[in-house]
């Protein structure tokens, strides 16, 4: 899938956006290695603290799903809004594939594509994970 295909559904995503706070609306779409595109929406809360980013969403969905290896993720927050993930998406995506490459509009709405890695190096590893992988 093409990244300008991922990002337009990513837009839709951000469509579903709960953000009657901060009005950043976020959507993502996330590619899994199996071939499906899991889509996720930034949703807050009146104790701002208990909030999710559209990233978070979007794994977590898919993960409660049985995906666990994805290839891309989509973030957007519009054109002209940059929206590279946060450090804690960056960490929870690491978690899963360190490798798959992330898709963002940079603040004059081209989209960047950087992989998982780059955006957060030495990302924290437990040595034995345990459980399913």
């Amino acid at each position: 899938m093409k990244p300008k295909d991922l990002m337009s559904l990513a837009e839709e995503a951000r469509e579903a956006s709960y953000s009657p706070y901060s009005k950043f609306a976020v959507g993502a779409a996330l590619l899994t290695k199996s071939g499906r595109v899991v889509l996720g929406c930034n949703v807050e809360n009146s104790s701002f603290g208990l909030a999710c980013c559209a990233e978070r969403t979007a794994i977590f969905k898919a993960v409660s799903e049985g995906e666990r290896e994805f290839l891309a993720i989509a973030v957007t927050a519009g054109k002209g809004h940059g929206a590279a993930p946060c450090g804690a998406c960056r960490q929870v995506l690491h978690e899963f594939s360190p490798e798959m490459w992330v898709y963002f509009h940079d603040d004059d709405g081209a989209i960047v594509r950087k992989r998982v890695n780059a955006l957060l190096s030495n990302g924290f590893r437990l040595r034995s994970r345990g459980g399913k992988k």
